[in-house]
């Protein structure tokens, strides 16, 4: 799981990326929202946890922006020093998924993690369909309609994340630490083969009711299409 964290307290924030580090996660530090809304603009990530006091714009102002941005998705995890009813409240009414205050726990913290990544799942491990596919993920295969098109194992895990992130804008980076587990700094050629291997063996088209477009420097996004609407 990618997830950027923005807190401008160098000791606070080393001691959460080592956590999440140490954990499995792939951690990206952001001193300033500034700095973390550029990065929105080529990079893509599974979770967010903000500090509210920051230099310059706070996390209040940098959630509503991701949540124009982003939609539902990211999910967010306040992690603050400020405690009261109202800041909570606030954090909330903003945008943020969960709220915990400082010093935080590391325990707490990875059982609020995994519940919002739960929570942010589209669909169930044992019903993965998205008509008119249906994932076979003991063959890694994909039935569409009559027919059943087999995948390799990387390509049926692409595919797969691809689905369930649908509607998601996801970097080639995003891609290639969650389907791959490489870093995301490394040549990402890979991914662009493997999406148009993907993309022409299960067909997806407007014509199927899905649409897979390429987003010029930044990567992907699987989107549901609706002909009518187009009209």
């Amino acid at each position: 799981m990618r997830i950027a964290l923005l807190e401008d307290e160098p000791a606070q924030a080393e001691l959460l990326r080592s956590w999440l580090t140490e954990a499995g996660y792939h951690c990206y530090v952001f001193t300033t929202g500034e700095a973390m809304l550029r990065a929105l603009g080529s990079d893509s990530f599974d979770l967010m946890i903000f500090d509210w006091e920051l230099p310059g714009m706070n996390g209040i102002e940098v959630t509503r922006r991701v949540r124009e941005r982003c939609g539902r998705n990211p999910p967010i995890l306040f992690v603050t020093s400020r405690h009261q009813e109202k800041d909570v409240v606030e954090g909330l009414a903003a945008g943020a998924d969960d709220y915990m205050t400082k010093p935080a726990r590391r325990l707490e913290l990875f059982a609020r993690l995994q519940a919002l990544a739960r929570r942010a799942a589209q669909v169930n491990d044992d019903a993965l369909e998205f008509p008119p596919y249906r994932f076979l993920s003991d063959q890694h295969a994909v039935k569409i309609g009559g027919e059943t098109v087999q995948l390799t194992a990387k390509e049926y895990q692409l595919a797969e994340f691809l689905f369930r992130n649908a509607g998601r804008l996801l970097s080639r980076g995003h891609i290639l630490e969650s389907v791959w587990g490489l870093r995301h700094d490394l040549n990402t050629r890979t991914v662009d083969t493997h999406v148009s291997l993907v993309r022409h063996k299960l067909a997806i088209d407007p014509a199927r009711g899905w649409r897979l477009a390429t987003i010029y420097r930044h990567g992907y996004r699987l989107e549901r299409f609706d002909a009518a609407e187009q009209a």
